[in-house]
């Protein structure tokens, strides 16, 4: 908006539709940060309400779908450490996750052992099985109308949009 101000007080003499347009691609430019955030926004709470929807059956909450997945996907087990961080979720709120699914017959682990393994059991796998099938439903629904081509591309956009993101915020953190 500044811009179309400044452009006003520069050039009177401009025909009122270039300034309309010029203030409509000023205002487009602006909303760029808010879409990006707003959609991830929503992008991240639609996955987390589907993944809470998903687990009300098997009595868990959204946190487990991430932690079965990555058991499932590690058959020699994972440490509470490497969990987390797969799942890109704090550490205590996994290890609650993990107290949860032991007393649902998922997954095997001493707890009175530091950095023991985690594994999936029989009951487990078949739990990891089903969330596979429920979130490739849920991919699928999401991406509908996009070529493989354009699913391939858009992942790859995203995964380096974080990493340009996660570079970014370690600079500032660095520089602080």
């Amino acid at each position: 908006m500044l811009i179309c101000q400044q452009i006003c007080l520069t050039y009177p003499d401009l025909d009122v539709i270039m300034l309309l347009l010029i203030n409509q691609q000023a205002v487009c430019m602006d909303k760029t940060f808010e879409k990006f955030t707003v959609n991830i926004l929503k992008l991240n709470r639609l996955v987390q309400k589907i993944k809470q929807f998903e687990m009300e059956e098997y009595g868990l909450k959204a946190v487990h779908v991430m932690c079965g997945y990555y058991l499932s996907e590690n058959k020699d087990g994972l440490t509470l450490s490497e969990l987390s961080k797969f799942a890109a979720e704090d550490k205590a709120a996994v290890s609650r996750a993990l107290l949860c699914m032991r007393e649902k017959g998922l997954v095997s682990y001493d707890p009175g052992t530091y950095n023991g393994k985690i594994t999936l059991t029989e009951k487990g796998r078949g739990f990891a099985a089903a969330v596979e099938r429920k979130a490739a439903r849920a991919v699928d629904a999401g991406s509908a109308d996009m070529t493989e081509d354009e699913r391939v591309k858009f992942y790859e956009t995203l995964g380096n949009i974080v990493g340009r993101l996660q570079s970014y915020y370690d600079g500032l953190v660095k520089d602080a």
